[in-house]
């Protein structure tokens, strides 16, 4: 009885009319209310005319924000798809290339790919010390990428370890690991600018690129 006794009582109409009268600024200083409001079906004097008008404007806001929300999904699926067919050109640059051994597969990634892929360079860098590939120290591999087969990040951390000389140039960087049997290896990309290594533009193209580089020192 008690719980019934507390129950909220709604307030009515006239209830809600006399609050909004001692609040003017209520509805102005809540703007999204007029995205669940019913505009009037006519204008009658100044006041009904602001609130049709800030009804009005809150919903071109939402819309011109659908609007741009979409575009970027638009954006980044166009840059997804540019980078998937830069990938597919650099796999195919690996299966015209003759690579009889580890050392043509890095100087094809480092000679061909940065071209292919729009970035500044790349580098094939693996724990073990073979002629043409940059060497990395035991567990280089494991604290770079972890368990991922991609990371994006800010150049600069490790940049003269990945990237030698052109370490200056490395303000973005792809890590992409390459897998198999044998040491762990990966490939750092590198650019200048982060719209060429854009996180948004998803993994999946630079992973199968990974694999096929993997394949490539396997033959």
């Amino acid at each position: 009885m008690a719980d019934r006794a507390k129950a909220t009582v709604l307030p009515n109409a006239e209830n809600v009319a006399a609050y909004l009268r001692a609040h003017p600024q209520f509805l102005a200083e809540r703007g999204e209310l007029y995205g669940v409001l019913a505009p009037p079906r006519r204008v009658h004097g100044p006041v009904l005319a602001d609130h049709m008008a800030a009804m009005l404007a809150a919903e071109r806001g939402n819309a011109a924000a659908l609007a741009a929300r979409a575009d970027g999904v638009l954006a980044a699926g166009r840059a997804a798809a540019g980078l998937a067919a830069r990938v597919q050109e650099a796999v195919l640059a690996l299966l015209r290339a003759h690579l009889p051994q580890a050392g043509a597969v890095a100087e094809c990634i480092a000679t061909e790919m940065p071209a292919l892929l729009a970035v500044d360079g790349a580098t094939l860098c693996m724990e073990a010390d073979l002629p043409g590939i940059r060497r990395l120290p035991p567990g280089t591999v494991a604290r770079l990428l972890g368990q991922r087969s991609v990371v994006f990040r800010p150049g600069g951390e490790d940049a003269m370890l990945l990237h030698g000389e052109a370490a200056a140039l490395a303000r973005h960087e792809a890590l992409v690991r390459v897998p198999g049997e044998g040491p762990a290896a990966l490939v750092a990309l590198m650019a200048r600018t982060g719209e060429v290594l854009d996180p948004s533009q998803g993994t999946g193209a630079l992973t199968f690129l990974g694999r096929a580089i993997a394949a490539a020192l396997d033959r």
